[in-house]
C-alpha cells in the first residue's frame, strides 16, 4: 500500500512539474529575430512544420513544447496558412491563437495539379480568409465575371499557391489563376513542333489535361502525350480511362466497371473519337509542356506497373503480354 501511495505521489509530483514547465513556457514572450517579424504558413502545412520554422528562425530554442502546447490547446488542426506579421513579441498562446484564427497580412490558398472545378470550388469556399461570392454563381457567370472566353471552366486556372489581402473576394483569385494559365497555355503554344493534331490552344489544354490525370510521374508525361497524339494521328480512339470517369460525374463510386466504359457521353473516349469536349481537370505547367512537345516515340498503349510508373508498347501484341504481366500477373 505504502508503494502504490508513493507512487501516486510521485506522479502527482511528476504532472504538477510537467504543467509548471509547460506554464512558464506558455506565458513567457518569444524573441523575434527582428521587428516585425514576418513569416508564411504554406497551405497545409502542419503545427510541426510550424514550429520547425519558427525554431530555424530562432523564435524558439526547441519546438517539442511549442507542439505539445499546440496539441493541449486544440491549436493542431486549425493553423491557417498565410503571411504573418508580429510587431512585438509574443507569447507562444498568443501565437498559437494569432495563426489559428488567421490574423494573416497575406492569405493562402492553394490549387493542386489535377483537381476539377468542383474541387476549386471548395478549397476557395472553405478558406475563412476571403469573400465569398462564388457560391452564388453559375458556372456561365463565373467566366464571365474572370472575363474568360471559353463555355466551361473545367482545366482553365493554373494550379499553384496564390496569396491575397484578407477579405479579398475569392472571384478576384480565379481571375488570376485563368490569366496565368493562358500566359502558360500562350507561351508553349508558340514553341509547338509542327504535326501536331490541335487547331487551337484549348485543344492542347484539353489534352494536357488528360495527361495530368493518367499519370504522377512527371518522366512520363512526354511519353504519355505522345501515346495520344500518335493514336490522334493513326484515327484511333484515345480510350483513356479518366475522361469515362468525369464524364460520369456523381454516378462514379470508385469502381469503374465494363458497363461504364461502354456508356456513351461526350466524355467517353472509348464510344467516341478525337478529344472530349472540355478539359477533365486543371492540368499543370509540366502536362501543358509534354502535350506541346511529346516524346519522339511510337508507342500507342500503356499499362500501369502499380508502382505508379506504366508499360509503354508499340503493338497491341506487345501491350497484351505487359496487361497479362503486369494486370492478370501472368508471366
Amino acid at each position: 500500500m505504502k508503494t502504490i501511495k508513493k507512487l501516486i505521489v510521485f506522479c502527482l509530483l511528476g504532472l504538477a512539474a510537467l504543467a509548471a514547465w509547460m506554464a512558464w513556457f506558455s506565458f513567457r514572450p518569444l524573441p523575434l529575430p527582428g521587428t516585425p517579424y514576418e513569416f508564411t504558413i504554406a497551405p497545409g502545412s502542419s503545427l510541426k512544420k510550424l514550429a520547425a520554422r519558427l525554431e530555424k528562425d530562432g523564435v524558439l530554442k526547441e519546438e517539442v513544447r511549442f507542439r505539445i502546447l499546440g496539441r493541449v490547446m486544440g491549436y493542431a488542426g486549425r493553423i491557417q496558412a498565410g503571411t504573418y506579421s508580429i510587431a512585438r513579441p509574443l507569447t507562444p498562446l498568443e501565437l498559437l491563437g494569432k495563426v489559428a484564427r488567421g490574423e494573416v497580412i497575406q492569405g493562402a490558398v492553394l490549387f493542386v495539379e489535377g483537381w476539377n472545378i468542383r474541387e476549386v470550388r471548395q478549397e476557395l469556399a472553405r478558406n475563412p480568409q476571403l469573400e465569398h461570392r462564388l457560391p452564388d454563381m453559375t458556372d456561365a457567370e463565373l467566366l464571365a465575371a474572370i472575363g474568360a472566353v471559353e463555355g466551361h471552366p473545367e482545366g482553365l486556372f493554373f494550379p499553384s499557391t496564390y496569396f491575397f489581402s484578407p477579405h479579398s473576394p475569392d472571384i478576384d483569385l480565379l481571375r488570376r489563376a485563368y490569366q496565368l494559365q493562358r500566359q502558360k497555355l500562350q507561351a508553349a503554344w508558340e514553341t509547338r513542333p509542327p504535326g501536331l493534331p490541335y487547331k487551337t490552344p484549348y485543344d492542347a489544354l484539353i489534352m494536357a489535361s488528360i495527361i495530368e490525370k493518367e499519370t504522377g510521374a512527371p518522366e512520363e508525361r512526354p511519353l504519355i502525350a505522345a501515346v495520344f497524339i500518335n493514336r490522334l494521328n493513326k484515327g484511333m480512339r484515345l480510350q483513356t480511362d479518366p475522361t469515362v470517369i468525369y464524364g460520369l460525374g456523381a454516378k462514379f463510386d470508385g469502381n469503374l466497371r465494363k458497363e461504364d466504359l461502354l456508356r456513351d457521353t461526350p466524355y467517353n473516349t472509348y464510344t467516341r473519337a478525337g478529344l472530349p469536349p472540355t478539359p477533365i481537370a486543371m492540368p499543370g505547367e509540366e502536362a501543358i509542356r509534354a502535350a506541346l512537345n511529346p516524346a519522339q516515340s511510337k508507342a500507342l498503349y500503356f499499362v500501369a506497373r502499380g508502382d505508379g510508373t506504366h508499360v509503354f508498347s508499340g503493338s497491341l501484341e506487345e501491350h497484351n503480354r505487359a496487361v497479362n504481366r503486369y494486370q492478370r500477373k501472368q508471366q
